[in-house]
Order: C-alpha cells, then sequence, then structure tokens
C-alpha cells in the first residue's frame, strides 16, 4: 500500500512539482533568513571568539556587551594578578579611533592595545609580517579585509581600482604616525569598521587623554581552578565583574536580542516563510488528495481502514517533505557559498539544520492533515458511481 501512495504521489507530476516547488520556497527562505541572523549575531561576539588566550574577561559593573566600554584604573591588573587561581592577567585597550589616511580621507577605526610584552589578545591569523612586528617603532597590524576596502588607496580616476593597504604603509591615528608591520585575518565585525592592533601603551597615546584607559583585563586561569571559581574570587574581591569566554559571549547575544530589532525583523522574515510554504504546499496538497479521491475510495473500499490511509498520506507528505527540505537547504547553502566573500553575514549551524527540518516537517503535517480531513469522510460507495 506504501508503494502505491508513492506512485500516487509522483504519478502527478505537475502537482508533485508544484508542492516540491512550495516547500523548497519555504526550506530557502527559513534557513537563508535564519543563516544571516545567526551570521548578524555571530559578528556582534566575533572580537570574544578571535581573542582565544584568555578563558576569563574582566571589566567594570555596568559593561553590557563586548563594544559597551567602562574603562577601568591601570592598579585593577596587579589586583587581579595578586588573586589565587589567576595563571596571568594583562591589559586589553579597545576604542573607535579616527584613521587620518595620506589621501586625506578619515576611518573610523576599532583600535586595540594588547599587553606590551606577552603580546597576549593579538591576532592570531597573520596573511604578511609577524605579531612581534608591534614592537618596532609605531608599529601596527591591519587587518585583511579592511586594509583591501575602506583603508585602500582609490584609484585616480573613478572606476580606477583602489591599491589595498600594505607593509610599510603609514597613516596617522589621531594626527599620531602609524605604520603598517603586518596584516591579519580576523572574523567580520558587527560595525564592519578596519581593525588595528598595536601595544596597549601606544593605543594610549593614539586615544583622546583620559584618567582611565584600560577596557579589559585579559585572565587565564591557573590549569587546576575551575575558571567559574576564579571568576567568582574576583568579583568578591575586586568588586569587578569577570565572566568566562562563554559568558561573555552569551551577554553580549542577550544585548543585542533585547536592545535590537534584528531578531522581530528577521523573525518576521522566517515566520512568512512558514506561512507561504504552509499556504502553498497545504493547498497544493489539498487539490492533490481531491484529484485523486477515487484511489483513496478504491482502498476504503478495499478495507483499508482511516489509520493506513493517515499512514499513506503521512507517507507522500514526509517524502516530499524531505526532498522540497534538501532542495531549499541546498539552495540556501549555495547561496551562502557564493556571497561568502562579501559583508553578507551568513553562517549555517547544525542547530539551525535541526530548525529548518522541523519547520518544514510541521509544514508538511499539517498539509497532510488538512487533506486527511476529506478522506476521513470520504464514503467508499463514491468508487462505484460514475
Amino acid at each position: 500500500m506504501f508503494r502505491y501512495a508513492i506512485k500516487i504521489l509522483m504519478g502527478d507530476r505537475a502537482k508533485y512539482i508544484g508542492i516540491l516547488l512550495g516547500l523548497t520556497f519555504a526550506s530557502f527562505i527559513i534557513t537563508q533568513q535564519a543563516a544571516i541572523f545567526v551570521g548578524i549575531m555571530s559578528r556582534t561576539y566575533s572580537f570574544i571568539t578571535d581573542t582565544s588566550q584568555p578563558n576569563i574577561w574582566v571589566m567594570d559593573n555596568e559593561v553590557k556587551y563586548i563594544d559597551d566600554i567602562k574603562p577601568l584604573p591601570d592598579t585593577d591588573i596587579m589586583r587581579i594578578r595578586s588573586i589565587q587561581g589567576v595563571e596571568w592577567a594583562v591589559p586589553l585597550y579597545k576604542g573607535m579611533l579616527r584613521a587620518n589616511l595620506k589621501d586625506g580621507r578619515f576611518e573610523q577605526c576599532n583600535v586595540l592595545g594588547i599587553d606590551n610584552s606577552t603580546l597576549i589578545g593579538g591576532p592570531i591569523e597573520m596573511i604578511e609580517g609577524t605579531v612581534e612586528n608591534l614592537r618596532m617603532t609605531d608599529g601596527v597590524i591591519v587587518d585583511e579585509n579592511g586594509a583591501k576596502t575602506k583603508l585602500a588607496t582609490p584609484g585616480d580616476k573613478p572606476g580606477d581600482p583602489s591599491t589595498p593597504m600594505h607593509i610599510w604603509d603609514t597613516f596617522d591615528i589621531n594626527d599620531r604616525r602609524a605604520v603598517v608591520v603586518g596584516i591579519c585575518k580576523v572574523a567580520k565585525t558587527f560595525q564592519s569598521q578596519p581593525v588595528i592592533y598595536t601595544t596597549y601603551s601606544r593605543a594610549t597615546q593614539y586615544a583622546p587623554r583620559e584618567r582611565k584607559l584600560l577596557s579589559f583585563i585579559l585572565v587565564h586561569s591557573s590549569p587546576d581552578e575551575n575558571p567559574q571559581v576564579v571568576c567568582n574570587r574576583i568579583q568578591t574581591t575586586t568588586g569587578l565583574k569577570a565572566y568566562t569566554r562563554q559568558q561573555f559571549i552569551d551577554k553580549t547575544i542577550d544585548y543585542y536580542m533585547k536592545n535590537t530589532g534584528i531578531p522581530l525583523n528577521f523573525g518576521v522574515s522566517v515566520l512568512l516563510g512558514f506561512i507561504i510554504g504552509t499556504a502553498i504546499a497545504g493547498q497544493t496538497f489539498y487539490n492533490f488528495t481531491l484529484d485523486h479521491i477515487r484511489f483513496y475510495g478504491t482502498f476504503k473500499a478495499m478495507g483499508a481502514v482511516n489509520l493506513l490511509l493517515t499512514k499513506m498520506v503521512v507517507l507522500q507528505a514526509v517524502t516530499v517533505g524531505a526532498v522540497g527540505l534538501g532542495l531549499g537547504i541546498g539552495t540556501a547553502s549555495i547561496f551562502g557559498a557564493l556571497f561568502g566573500e562579501t559583508d553578507l553575514a551568513f553562517m549555517m549551524t547544525w542547530p539551525l539544520f535541526i530548525f529548518s527540518c522541523l519547520s518544514i516537517f510541521c509544514i508538511v503535517i499539517a498539509a497532510a492533515f488538512l487533506s486527511l480531513y476529506k478522506i476521513y469522510r470520504l464514503e467508499p460507495a463514491i468508487v462505484f458511481k460514475s
């Protein structure tokens, strides 16, 4: 009987393709919009994941997310280092500063000042040069994307290609000289601003003069200590806030989820994809059932009970749903691969795949039971009527 159910489904090519197109479109929209949402959220905490050496971040109590800077006094570093369970603690400066380029343009850049002696917090993946080059006079490291786009020198004429920033190029940061000594690769940021690394002491010279300039304290717990226990000690001893890396990521995501319109905007798109998919697939599947109602009447006349017919219709729905899901996710993956090197935020994760599967499963089950209503009320005698 199940073999006949598949034959009935695929025998009507026009309606079979119509159902597939509806489910493929729904799967594509749901997956694509959700993947862009996940990609945007990942950019909000990209600097935390790029800075992989510390497992604890220490900051002012009022900090809400990674870009919410409440400066600390430099003396707090020594307080943190004296706490039991702290293997090392180093300063980090993070701020938006103005870069004055050679052609007279100004660009706001994300300037990061890392520990002078250890260079902890520096870029992990270098394209040109080394992190140790930051010890050179006026040395800075620029991220690859920024060097090729916003910090690149425009062509002499409109339409001419830009010249990317290279090692040994010079520019000013707040009227102080900076020399490019390396090009690094980092994850794209939420603001899409160029990222510039330098030493902590040099960053504080670039920054406008303030009494406190220490943005965060990067900490690593001792190997025999639980990071959460060390966080609790830091908070109890100093009154500062200490988070593990994952806790700080979650706090940043939580801020953007609650205080921006990003979840609502993408949620509406995903919901529309779900509604459109349900409407198209449901209507097409219902019409498909009506067109083949005589087959189900025959099965009933032969003694098939409603439970068996339900299994046949659900099998048809799950089959077409699986094919549509695969086509939709495949199309979304191709879309993400084509735009992977652009500023489009796109990230496919396994929870996203599960979410898409559940969404399409709900659509096809809803379509199946909409069709079953007509079958349940069907009289077997219909097959004997002309």
